[in-house]
């Protein structure tokens, strides 16, 4: 049981210091994560201690311990791998989006919401004409915090077209 301690603890220490100073113990360009190494290792100590105060014989202790750490290595390197790309990395440019004003809109202030999937939040807006609460706008540019919007041209209507015609 000893041994299954001692990796545990080694372990634990690998994983909490992975975890406050981040990519330090990372290997490989990153192929190897400490997090992962330390969440198999601290896994390892305690699924061999499991086993062993469960009667079963050493061998077995080992087999098992060792199976589960390579399970636990593989399943969180591969969280960690699938986190990371997640990341944000740049933001997204809100340029060509439609949204609506949500107060008016003179060359110096305004607020709009806009229709894209990052935007959750209003936006600082500025037009180069006033535009009034309510209306169809689209973004034409960014400028530090804020866009630049105009109102949006409404798009033509195939019917009605088809019907003056």
């Amino acid at each position: 049981m000893l041994p299954f301690l001692i990796v545990g603890g080694v372990g634990l220490v690998l994983l909490l210091v992975s975890l406050l100073f981040d990519d330090i113990l990372d290997f490989l360009d990153g192929a190897l994560s400490g997090t992962a190494i330390g969440s198999a290792l601290v896994i390892f100590g305690a699924s061999g201690v499991i086993a062993v105060a469960n009667g079963m014989p050493a061998w077995a202790a080992y087999l098992i311990a060792t199976v589960i750490a390579i399970v636990a290595f593989v399943a969180v390197q591969l969280l960690i791998r699938a986190l990371k790309r997640s990341e944000d990395g740049a933001p997204s440019s809100p340029v060509g989006l439609y949204g609506v004003s949500r107060s008016n809109i003179t060359t110096t202030s305004g607020e709009v919401s806009l229709d894209g999937p990052n935007e959750i939040e209003t936006r600082l807006a500025f037009a180069d004409e006033p535009i009034p609460r309510d209306t169809r706008i689209h973004v034409i540019e960014l400028q530090g915090a804020r866009v630049r919007v105009e109102r949006a041209v409404p798009l033509a209507d195939p019917a009605v077209d088809a019907a003056t015609d």
